[in-house]
């Protein structure tokens, strides 16, 4: 029936379709989010402040928690924040800012490099919403810590400290691609501060990662050692992928998200450039399914029966409806069509969790550390927080549109 039909019917029909579509998932990202208000008040009966949710595991319905160091304590109090700014709930909101007060006490962590995750997921945000010298200070005193990790040799910030992890000499310093993620703290330093230091040392290390970490089709190596006297490059392997040679997702995400901040934050056309390569590489692989949930890595054996990463689609997800609107025409209308595909995956029952279910957390099916047999098949709060971030940013989208 439809080639019988005019040119302007068809331009007519399509465009049609294309709204309906989108008011479809726009109804869908409202209701998500007003489930994920419930599903988060239900896990914060399960915890309390300086006991904070990780993951939860189903065959011993067992709640595992952290205290505040370590390196996910920002996601749950920032997700709070996400939540009652996007449905409005001011218990989660009493609850985030019970778990800030014992959180606080992480600004002067100079023993990791994830104080961005910890305190800019979490204090950034509480910043954002209600500017406060307290706030202030605490992500001033964060970016000062963070910024001690910086090797100005190798330029760039060291990752972890001690094995078992590092898989380096005294003289070595290990850093990861989940670096990427830390340096929006250090440009939020510079802006409120003045004082250019601590945006040079994220350039710095933006640049030396896209140097030595990515390979000519922009796969990412998990972890380049440096010698910390010359700056040389002395291996690269991997930690949580699958090989040292492999491309493990989580880290495809991290690369991706931390060039589109890049881009954002400087304006430079070789970060947006890196973030569009990096995006073409997640969403053009082989082995990439169809509803855009990858594989923990695009290189694991075992795929189609490889374990699928939520987490990973979802930091995606968010990272490419920013990128989408620094990219024009085409390309970058794939680049959130793409990110609606993972939204609408996301949401659906396979995936997000029925209320009172999955410990409370939102997303099944996340994917930590397998090599270490660490948080297998479960959920995981950096998981939840990124995509509470993708609804919103999504939502946020289509008022501009």
């Amino acid at each position: 029936m439809i080639k019988h039909l005019s040119a302007t019917s068809l331009i007519v029909l399509i465009i049609t379709g294309c709204s309906s579509s989108k008011t479809g998932l726009s109804q869908k990202v409202d209701t998500t989010l007003n489930a994920s208000a419930k599903q988060y008040e239900y896990l914060s009966t399960k915890v309390e402040p300086g006991k904070y949710p990780k993951t939860w595991h189903d065959a011993s319905a067992t709640l595992e928690t952290s205290d505040s160091g370590w390196w996910c304590s920002g996601f749950y109090p920032g997700t709070l924040l996400y939540l009652d700014e996007s449905v409005t709930a001011p218990a989660l909101k009493s609850e985030a800012l019970a778990f800030l007060a014992d959180l606080k006490r992480e600004q002067f962590n100079t023993t990791t490099h994830d104080l961005g995750f910890m305190m800019y997921c979490s204090f950034g945000n509480a910043e954002r919403l209600n500017p406060s010298k307290e706030y202030e200070d605490v992500l001033m005193n964060s970016a000062k810590s963070l910024a001690t990790r910086y090797n100005p040799v190798a330029k760039c910030i060291k990752s972890w400290d001690s094995a078992p992890f590092n898989h380096a000499s005294a003289d070595e310093m290990p850093v990861i691609i989940d670096n990427m993620m830390n340096l929006e703290l250090l440009f939020w330093a510079s802006k409120f501060s003045g004082d250019p230091t601590y945006k040079d040392i994220a350039i710095n290390h933006a640049n030396t990662t896209m140097k030595n970490h990515f390979r000519p089709d922009y796969s990412s190596f998990h972890e380049v050692i440096y010698n910390i006297h010359t700056g040389e490059v002395t291996n690269k392997i991997t930690i949580q992928g699958a090989a040292d040679g492999s491309s493990w997702a989580r880290g495809q995400a991290w690369g991706l998200y931390g060039y589109v901040v890049m881009y954002r934050e400087t304006k430079e056309a070789k970060y947006l450039e890196q973030a569009t390569h990096i995006a073409d590489y997640i969403l053009n692989n082989k082995t990439m399914p169809k509803d855009l949930i990858p594989y923990w890595d695009y290189s694991v054996a075992g795929i189609p029966d490889a374990l699928r990463d939520s987490s990973a689609a979802a930091i995606t997800a968010s990272a490419l409806i920013e990128l989408s609107g620094y990219v024009e025409g085409g390309i970058g209308k794939k680049y959130l069509a793409d990110a609606e595909t993972i939204l609408n995956t996301l949401s659906g029952p396979e995936y997000f969790a029925a209320r009172q279910t999955n410990g409370g957390f939102l997303l099944k099916h996340g994917v930590g550390n397998i090599p270490s047999k660490s948080e297998i098949d479960v959920p995981l709060s950096y998981g939840d927080y990124y995509f509470v971030e993708a609804l919103m940013r999504y939502k946020e989208k289509n008022k501009q549109d």
